[in-house]
């Protein structure tokens, strides 16, 4: 099966069980948000995927290669890339630094195209990381992972503790990449933005798949959401 596929994962912290039997499938092109209240394993879920953290069971899968006992960098170098809830950016280097640490020749994300698709990184290349915004950072932090030229890019949590205007600017970024065919997995808190990009959603409760179904059989029925997220479409 084509795309990024986990079947039947489970992972712990320790002693403490996060996901159990945890599937799922983002296909080649498409885009995926994990929904579900805090503490119910999205962020988990991502990480388990990078590969930062190990499963004790079960299996993820990309275009049909095993990525489940590699390491963070294998999985990146297979073309799954991830911005994290903390961005990771460099703040003593430039923006245009963070972007070249990234760079690579013969890769079809670079710099130049960066800049074309997303005019609105080229103001922030000469500013170091550290003096821009939190929106700016998030631009920044995916504009960075596309260079690594993923097939399928995670998201976690990418509009947390942004302003208004901002996560205006970070929601025109994920529409204009869900066109040009790169599969997305976001883990969004915010689900009118979760619903806009995403054509399809999962929905943990308790580190299980409480429900999957499309973006808009979810937001036509409120109960549903309500009783699993807690907050009304």
């Amino acid at each position: 099966m084509t795309g990024l596929v986990l079947q039947g994962v489970n992972a712990s912290y320790g002693k403490s069980h996060i996901l159990h039997d945890v599937s799922m499938v983002i296909g080649k092109g498409k885009v995926v948000t994990l929904l579900g209240r805090n503490g119910a394993g999205k962020t988990t879920t991502i990480r388990t995927i990078a590969g930062l953290l190990k499963p004790t069971s079960g299996t993820i899968e990309l275009d049909g290669r095993d990525l489940t006992r590699l390491r963070p960098d294998q999985i990146v170098r297979r073309g799954i890339a991830c911005v994290t809830e903390g961005r990771g950016i460099f703040t003593h280097l430039s923006a245009r630094e963070n972007l070249e640490l990234a760079e690579y020749k013969g890769r079809s994300w670079t710099l130049e195209r960066v800049l074309d698709e997303f005019p609105i990184v080229k103001p922030l290349l000469p500013r170091p990381g550290g003096a821009l915004s939190g929106g700016e950072q998030q631009i920044l932090a995916i504009a960075r992972a596309l260079m690594l030229d993923p097939v399928v890019l995670l998201l976690d949590e990418p509009s947390q503790g942004l302003a208004p205007v901002m996560v205006d600017r970070v929601l025109e970024v994920l529409s204009r990449l869900r066109t040009t065919g790169l599969s997305m997995l976001i883990v969004e808190q915010k689900l009118d933005i979760a619903l806009e990009v995403a054509e399809y959603a999962y929905v943990l409760e308790n580190g299980r798949v409480a429900l999957h179904a499309s973006s808009r059989e979810l937001s036509s029925d409120p109960a549903i959401v309500n009783r699993y997220l807690g907050v009304s479409v």
